[in-house]
């Protein structure tokens, strides 16, 4: 019987636990305090459904509890409105009460759209992640950003709404494709570079292990990512600040994910491209060395990601990034660094050296 580790989101009166460990999905004492009524509602998609939503649902059901499954097309392209009134859809036809939870059982995607319905579904509804994918473990399940995609951008709509609960079932990896794997990789990556140099150098000697999943290299990234979105989140809620530092290579990310078109590139790849041109920036700028540089890209390349950025045009990369959220007075603010271990924010970048990252970080078609 493996430990199950409990890290806490300290956000006062709506702080809540984050639950880590291998089959969780049949810990019925870990979601029904907050299943006040014995009804709740479980969103997936058709990918995550036909491995968990049966497992999950006897869970509960020894239990009492009965169960609403929603089961949504899969894949970033269709993180729209059109998708999310299909929860809405089911919801109203089975009569779903302001005291009816509902269990997001899937990746980001799912996590995101679920967590938005829940929020504005009757002006709030309890929400419970079930991350079952290594991105949504160690990111978007943790911290309350829930939405959904425009055609004109990433997340433009959506709400900040905590979950009750957060379940990582590590066992629930799996099942996850080697390239699923290697896009959440990207996001724990992120985490050593913007604030903590121990957890890098460790990925640095571990990356080949956790690619391998290996039970004790995933449960050790999993709690270390964790640890540092709980605190950034505690800290900063609704990104006025710090927060703003966990957007590390999204900027760019964002633009080569909305410019290629949803799901062709995985979040992860767009972030992984994106943090390697955030890097590149910061050289141009004289904060990080060449060195730097290149011991970014080798652990990347290592992580089996993308280091070079689709070439979709400066002028292309220039206008969707302009439409980022971070986009604050007319200006674009880039998450940079000034050292592995360290970044900040930085609204104050010379186009010129901005437009010789788009042109080197491109790959030539």
């Amino acid at each position: 019987m493996h430990i199950m580790q409990t890290l806490t989101v300290g956000l006062n009166e709506r702080s809540y636990p984050i639950h880590i460990g291998v089959n969780l999905l049949d810990r019925a004492d870990l979601l029904l305090p907050h299943i006040p009524k014995k009804r709740a509602a479980i969103v997936s998609n058709t990918t995550v459904a036909p491995l968990y939503l049966d497992r999950l649902h006897a869970t509960l059901a020894a239990q009492g509890v009965q169960i609403i499954p929603i089961v949504l097309p899969d894949g970033e392209e269709y993180k729209n409105a059109e998708t999310l009134n299909l929860i809405y859809d089911a919801l109203l036809t089975h009569r779903c009460e302001r005291s009816t939870p509902l269990i997001a059982l899937g990746g980001g995607v799912v996590g995101d759209m679920t967590g938005y319905a829940a929020a504005t579904y009757l002006r709030g509804v309890p929400f419970i992640q079930i991350p079952t994918t290594l991105l949504a473990q160690v990111d978007s399940s943790v911290g309350g950003k829930t939405g959904i995609n425009h055609p004109l951008g990433k997340n433009m709509i959506g709400a900040f709404y905590q979950p009750r609960v957060v379940l990582a079932d590590i066992a629930t990896l799996d099942t996850l494709p080697d390239r699923e794997l290697r896009a959440g990789a990207a996001e724990v990556i992120k985490y050593g570079l913007i604030r903590d140099l121990p957890f890098y150098d460790w990925l640095e000697e571990h990356m080949e292990k956790l690619l391998a999943r290996d039970g004790d290299a995933l449960r050790y990234a999993i709690a270390r990512s964790c640890e540092n979105k709980a605190e950034v989140v505690a800290a900063d809620e609704r990104e006025s600040g710090e927060r703003a530092l966990l957007n590390l290579g999204h900027t760019f990310g964002h633009a080569i994910e909305t410019g290629m078109g949803y799901g062709v590139w995985l979040h992860g790849e767009g972030v992984a491209a994106g943090t390697i041109m955030a890097a590149d920036l910061s050289l141009r700028l004289g904060w990080i060395a060449t060195a730097d540089l290149v011991r970014i890209c080798r652990l990347f390349e290592r992580a089996g990601l993308p280091v070079t950025a689709p070439a979709l045009g400066a002028e292309k990369y220039l206008e969707l990034m302009g439409l980022d959220k971070k986009v604050e007075g007319g200006r674009m603010r880039f998450v940079l660094l000034q050292s592995i271990g360290r970044a900040i924010v930085n609204g104050d970048v010379p186009e010129t050296l901005l437009r010789e990252t788009l042109e080197a970080c491109c790959a030539d078609d």
